[in-house]
């Protein structure tokens, strides 16, 4: 399973590609808000901070068009521009009506796009028919009100299956190790979570413990005469 980090901040990205060799990036306008920048400051750096990629294929780079956008003409219009800052570019759509036609227009253009707030098995299923690349189903959120996240993701991924579709399961709003772990077991073929649940998901108090124990009996060993 592939891990993208979930982050529109550069210096986040340049850290996670060093310690836990992400596969990807996606971005999303709160992240924009959080950070204080522009999506175009962000979409010149991260174009910048390619790593030696040279493709979407590669690595991944998820922008998110203007949410302001609702017809698929400007939706495709934006994500055309949105390509061309970079060879790593894919194009964040909402899974709307709209959305779901500037997708597969793009898609036949040879644009690929990450259809995101996906929230139920049939939307998921229209994505895979229609041929995106990625699909985004949301986790975090659903669980805020006491969904079942897990029936609903291997739902998903059995579904895609049962079809060969190759369209490729993104799953998104993840925050915890858990449910980082469920989705591996699944076999989703990414996750894409912040930086602070990545770094969590390797930290285990017992590992700490087990430092701390096998420190004090090297340093007596070694105060040995």
């Amino acid at each position: 399973m592939k891990y993208f980090l979930d982050s529109s901040d550069v210096n986040e990205v340049e850290y996670a590609f060093t310690a836990f060799g992400i596969d990807g990036v996606t971005t999303n306008p709160r992240q924009l808000a959080v950070i204080g920048k522009k999506e175009a400051v962000v979409v010149r750096e991260l174009g910048a901070a390619r790593h030696g990629f040279s493709s979407s294929q590669e690595f991944p780079i998820s922008i998110e068009v203007d949410p302001n956008l609702t017809k698929w003409e400007d939706i495709c219009r934006e994500a055309r521009k949105i390509v061309q800052e970079g060879p790593c570019f894919v194009v964040k759509i909402p899974c709307t009506e709209e959305g779901l036609i500037a997708a597969r227009r793009l898609e036949e253009e040879g644009i690929r796009t990450n259809v995101t707030l996906v929230f139920s098995r049939s939307q998921a299923l229209a994505v895979a028919r229609l041929g995106a690349k990625f699909v985004s189903p949301f986790v975090g959120w659903k669980e805020n009100f006491g969904e079942d996240t897990a029936s609903y993701l291997q739902d998903i991924v059995e579904t895609y299956r049962n079809y060969s579709y190759d369209t490729e399961i993104i799953v998104a709003a993840v925050r915890s190790g858990k449910v980082l772990a469920d989705a591996a077991r699944m076999g989703a073929d990414i996750v894409t979570c912040s930086l602070e649940v990545m770094k969590n998901s390797v930290y285990h108090p017992f590992t700490d413990y087990g430092l701390r124990f096998f420190t004090e009996a090297w340093n007596a060993v070694e105060a040995m005469e």
